[in-house]
């Protein structure tokens, strides 16, 4: 059984067109991790790291490098938000905005688009300080374009305005302009992204601004259940990176295919060596490592269940306005 994953592992990668990329960076503690959000706090450097499932878990160390040490759950009475699925909150997102911390979460179930994207705030992050707020009004149903999960906040360098970035599957990725406190939405959502083939597997969009330039960082293909349903060769999750000099797009790939055609995108990160299938990916600036790419995995030599998947992190390096992991 083993021969075979690891044969069925290396028509992946070398399916995927995947070229020779660096191993996670070092992680000690609890290391597990499932669509991470990374912030380093502002008053003392501390490392928090925010994670699907156990009503969203906090996780806190002194380095990137951990030791990550549990919390506890950041929204332990589940979200206020009357939907299925309150009680188990996905993909947070925690961003600093005029001195409190906001984390965006997801309520939704697998597989349905009656979801909707709720917030709370903080002062420090730690466990026990997070207040639920409920609906930011980003939501989605049956029959929408998209699917209301997977946020991302993104300030426009211009004019400071905050849009969300978010979507899973269906019509691919989505914006939406915000109030200027960044909890409200203050618009319709418009796409941005989106990916035409087998399932339109793309999903958790994060936008990062560097030198003028936005960069959309999306996953695509199968996230997970690979210890049940192991995906066809080069359908596991990886990766993808586009461009704009908008924060509202059009964001185009490497080779100038716009993300909207449903083939745009260029490969970040992949299944390599012991990493398949990284995705639920973030970017953190960070004054020790610089630019980081932030994502989990399923370490070969662990695990490929959902409940084995590991935190893992790369910087990055930039070539010619692009990113590469070092």
């Amino acid at each position: 059984m083993k021969f075979l994953y690891c044969l069925l592992q290396a028509v992946v990668v070398f399916a995927a067109g995947a070229v020779a990329q660096a191993n996670p960076g070092a992680c000690s503690g609890h290391c597990w991790s499932h669509d991470p959000s990374v912030i380093r706090r502002a008053s003392d450097g501390a490392y928090f790291r925010f994670e699907t499932g156990s009503l969203i878990g906090i996780w806190k160390a002194p380095d990137l490098t951990g030791p990550w040490e549990y919390q506890g759950p950041a929204i332990p009475a589940g979200s206020i938000i009357d939907l299925p699925g309150n009680d188990d909150l996905w993909a947070p997102d925690v961003r600093l905005v005029d001195g409190t911390y906001i984390m965006y979460y997801t309520v939704s179930t697998f597989g349905v688009q009656n979801s909707a994207i709720g917030y709370a705030t903080s002062p420090d992050m730690e466990a026990g300080s997070w207040t639920d707020r409920g609906h930011t009004g980003i939501s989605s149903r049956e029959g929408d374009d998209f699917n209301a999960i997977d946020a991302s906040l993104m300030r426009d360098i211009s004019t400071s305005a905050y849009s969300v970035t978010f979507g899973s599957f269906w019509g691919g990725i989505f914006q939406i302009p915000m109030e200027g406190d960044a909890t409200t939405a203050a618009g319709q959502p418009f796409n941005i992204a989106h990916n035409s083939t087998g399932a339109n597997a793309i999903e958790g969009p994060f936008v990062h601004e560097r030198d003028g330039w936005y960069y959309l960082f999306f996953s695509s293909g199968q996230c997970c259940g690979y210890d049940t349903d192991f995906p066809a060769p080069g359908e596991e999750y990886k990766i993808y990176v586009c461009r704009s000099r908008s924060v509202g797009g059009p964001y185009v790939d490497r080779n100038g295919v716009s993300c909207l055609t449903g083939n745009g995108g260029t490969l970040v990160l992949g299944s390599h060596g012991f990493v398949f299938g990284p995705g639920g990916q973030g970017v953190l600036s960070d004054p020790s490592y610089g630019t980081v790419l932030y994502y989990h995995y399923a370490h070969t030599d662990i695990g490929i269940r959902d409940a084995d998947y590991q935190f893992g992190w790369n910087t990055l390096s930039w070539n010619d306005g692009w990113p590469t992991v070092s």
